[in-house]
């Protein structure tokens, strides 16, 4: 009986620190810096604007949490990985957001825990085998996610930097620089993938220096993917270096993988 009360009173204590906790952070971001719940207006205004021009139509989200509040511009989900043919080039970031409710109309398991888009899984399941038959030991740690995982994984960067000692504002700002904003992930579409060496799952840039990175770096193309955000082109993707983020782009992949471009050079080219 004695036990049972400690262990009451200590989850007390533990729910009492979180609480108050999420109240201090809400007060800070409200009347400290209230402009943190914002910060996105400035993008979602030059996304309406481009795909004004661009004659798509859009709609107005809002990914809301109990720290902050994020506005994507939805683009039509006509726009987005509906067509049978040329679905694989689909663009997916900050200028091109999936909508909010977009699923993959068939996920498939690809084990590890993960599911991706149906229409990958033959070559992803092909490049894993072939790897393995090379002494390649690799894992995927990270496929399809939803648009809501999405919103938890932005909103505890945010909270994770402002622990660290960032003011909102920077913990903002370096927090969508290496964590997809909710609607912009490729990993909502499914036809991305986070691997990485099965003896060392880390998604850190030392990722490179792995002989299993080094196979994928150098064979992915083969069957249809793209190291999707490679070293030095962050100011063309948005995304920090990722040596462990790959995409499928079909057929386009060799000639993305020779030229040595991303998938926004390689667009932009047809």
């Amino acid at each position: 009986m004695i036990q049972k009360k400690r262990l009451i009173r200590r989850l007390g204590y533990l729910l009492g620190g979180a609480f108050l906790g999420a109240a201090i952070l809400l007060l800070l971001l409200t009347f400290v810096c209230p402009d943190v719940f914002y910060m996105i207006t400035d993008w979602k205004s030059s996304l309406t604007a481009a795909s004004a021009s661009s004659g798509k139509k859009d709609g107005a989200g809002a990914v809301r949490s109990s720290d902050i509040e994020v506005d994507i511009v939805e683009l039509s989900p006509e726009t987005q990985l509906t067509s049978d043919s040329g679905w694989e080039l689909t663009l997916i970031n900050r200028e091109h957001p999936l909508p909010a409710d977009y699923v993959p109309s068939s996920l498939v398991d690809c084990g590890y825990g993960c599911t991706v888009d149906a229409r990958i899984a033959d070559n992803l399941q092909q490049m894993l085998l072939d790897a393995k038959s090379q002494g390649m030991e690799l894992t995927v740690v990270s496929g399809y996610r939803s648009y809501d995982r999405q919103v938890e994984l932005f909103s505890d960067g945010i909270v994770e930097r402002i622990s660290g000692g960032l003011t909102p504002e920077d913990a903002y700002r370096e927090t969508v620089r290496s964590v997809t904003l909710p609607g912009a992930s490729e990993h909502e579409a499914g036809i991305a993938v986070d691997i990485t060496a099965a003896s060392y799952p880390v998604l850190e840039e030392s990722q490179a220096d792995t002989p299993e990175q080094q196979w994928l770096m150098s064979h992915c193309y083969e069957y249809g993917f793209i190291l999707r955000y490679p070293k030095g082109t962050e100011a063309i993707t948005g995304i920090t270096y990722e040596p462990w983020h790959y995409r499928y782009v079909g057929d386009a992949a060799a000639k993305i993988h020779s030229l040595g471009i991303t998938l926004e050079e390689y667009l932009e080219q047809d």
